[in-house]
């Protein structure tokens, strides 16, 4: 484990393992932490896991204020977070790195790939929400996350009257996050298991500034006028909406798009297969 310390002075929590073509994982939230281990031991072929895309140099870390990073009061932009990212791939000494970043982190990989696209190697965006304004997907997603939740009533009861950010409460949330109903919540448990707790003034800030500036004339712009390749990769049983990543994948000039069909949110866990065959081909 080491600590990478960003420019303003605040220590991130980071992790190196494996060797060969660097790569750095953005995890999802906002608000969260890094729960990438189980990738990171496929794609650097620890304890005899390796994946078709390993060996990889694989770096994960928790964002600003999270997990198992230095707790702080921000500030939660994406513009922060960016140069954050931009600390953990200097500090590692990569002067270009692949970027993997899942749901939140994709978008914040994304926001970095079109800040330094020197720097970025390949991006791989792994279900993510597009680039359209957040009320393209959101209502939908609700409705799904509600039904599916809903399946089990006393599940749907029980998150009702627990308090945000609650872990058990979290557990219940993520359980709709998988495809296989019957293993479920084992899947959502061991994403909770350990429990950092949730920023939820990081999580409420960064979704709003979101929900201001998602789907601008501007980022599409940005996004037609990138030069890195890039794979979208989907669970196509994932609750949001996947039509919603269409907005970037139609923007992009280099971009291929792997979609898993009996996959969720977290397509590794469901499609381990799918999802390293995917990877390899970018990591490479």
């Amino acid at each position: 484990m080491e600590t990478v310390i960003t420019d303003d002075g605040v220590r991130l929590w980071a992790s190196r393992s494996g060797g060969g073509e660097p790569l750095v994982l953005c995890h999802g939230g906002p608000g969260l932490w890094d729960m990438f281990e189980d990738v990171a031991a496929m794609l650097t072929g620890a304890a005899g896991a390796a994946g078709p895309a390993g060996p990889a140099d694989v770096v994960r870390w928790d964002q600003r204020g999270c997990g198992r990073s230095e707790r702080c009061d921000g500030p939660w932009t994406t513009q922060r977070f960016v140069a954050d990212l931009d600390a953990v791939r200097d500090h590692f000494g990569f002067g270009r790195t692949a970027l993997l970043g899942h749901s939140w982190g994709a978008q914040l990989a994304l926001s970095y790939t079109l800040a330094h696209p020197e720097r970025v190697s390949t991006l791989i965006y792994v279900s993510g929400t597009g680039i359209g304004p957040v009320s393209d997907w959101h209502g939908p997603y609700q409705e799904n996350f509600l039904a599916r939740l809903g399946e089990v009533p006393e599940r749907l009861a029980r998150w009702r009257e627990l308090t945000v950010g609650d872990r058990e409460r979290a557990v219940l949330q993520w359980s709709v996050e998988f495809e296989d109903r019957d293993r479920a919540p084992a899947h959502a448990g061991r994403m909770a298991d350990p429990w950092f707790g949730i920023n939820l003034a990081c999580s409420k800030v960064l979704n709003a500034e979101t929900r201001r500036t998602w789907g601008t004339p501007e980022l599409y712009a940005a996004c037609q006028a990138l030069e890195v390749p890039v794979l979208i990769v989907d669970g196509a049983r994932d609750i949001r909406p996947r039509s919603a990543v269409d907005s970037l994948e139609r923007a992009l000039p280099q971009v291929r798009r792997v979609v898993l069909p009996e996959a969720g949110h977290l397509p590794w866990t469901e499609d381990s297969e799918g999802f390293w065959e995917a990877v390899a081909s970018a990591v490479r």
